[in-house]
């Protein structure tokens, strides 16, 4: 039985700045379906927008002017990406800060975001495993023995162990309340909850499931 009741597409952007509407661009992406507990598909660029790429990014991404000079343009890559994720669930690590940028870049080139539902894992952890001394995506993943393949604050580096995360949730949500196939709506209606009352919901959510399956 999958973790996930539908495929979940987790995202990230590396950026030039925190708002677009401060004029930041993207200068990387990576989606990543998850089905079935795992990755399945990936669509990962470094991405052309014209901008100016602050020192201190480089410093913290080692994306360089050079790379995004070469990459390939903005309106190339945004209707692959949206295509990519379709109607699928989004996910990200903060993810109103993903949306925002992706929201933004669709906007400028006249097309339109298809996602159904969005998760933030940030929300998520903290509601599902509260009192962590970090919910910050590299120390969290640390604190939860997820490990990364790679340079973090790279797109796909932290789009793998954002997935990783996700379905470390899903899987503990299996483990401690009995939910064997997280449904979307579930991970959307956790995400509003106070951390207090996350507990009693899950047990009341499990409790319900239980006694439809065996009607």
């Amino acid at each position: 039985m999958s973790v996930f009741d539908q495929p979940i597409v987790m995202l990230d952007f590396e950026t030039t700045g925190l708002s677009p509407a401060m004029g930041d661009r993207i200068t990387e992406v990576a989606a990543l379906r998850i089905v079935d507990g795992r990755v399945t598909e990936r669509y990962v660029s470094l991405i052309n927008c014209n901008a100016r790429i602050p020192s201190f990014i480089t410093s913290l991404t080692g994306i360089t002017q050079q790379m995004v000079d070469d990459a390939p343009p903005v309106r190339q890559v945004l209707p692959q990406l949206l295509e990519f994720i379709g109607s699928d669930t989004l996910s990200a690590h903060n993810a109103s800060f993903d949306e925002k940028f992706l929201k933004a870049e669709a906007e400028r080139l006249g097309m339109a975001t298809g996602h159904q539902a969005l998760v933030c894992s940030l929300k998520l952890s903290r509601r599902i495993f509260p009192g962590m001394p970090s919910y910050k995506l590299g120390l969290l993943s640390g604190q939860l023995g997820i490990r990364f393949r790679s340079a973090a604050h790279r797109a796909e580096s932290d789009a793998e162990v954002g997935a990783e995360l996700l379905n470390h949730i899903g899987r503990h949500l299996g483990q401690s309340f009995g939910v064997r196939q997280v449904e979307s709506q579930l991970l959307v209606s956790v995400n509003k909850l106070s951390a207090a009352k996350v507990p009693a919901y899950l047990e009341k959510y499990a409790s319900a499931k239980k006694a439809a399956a065996a009607r």
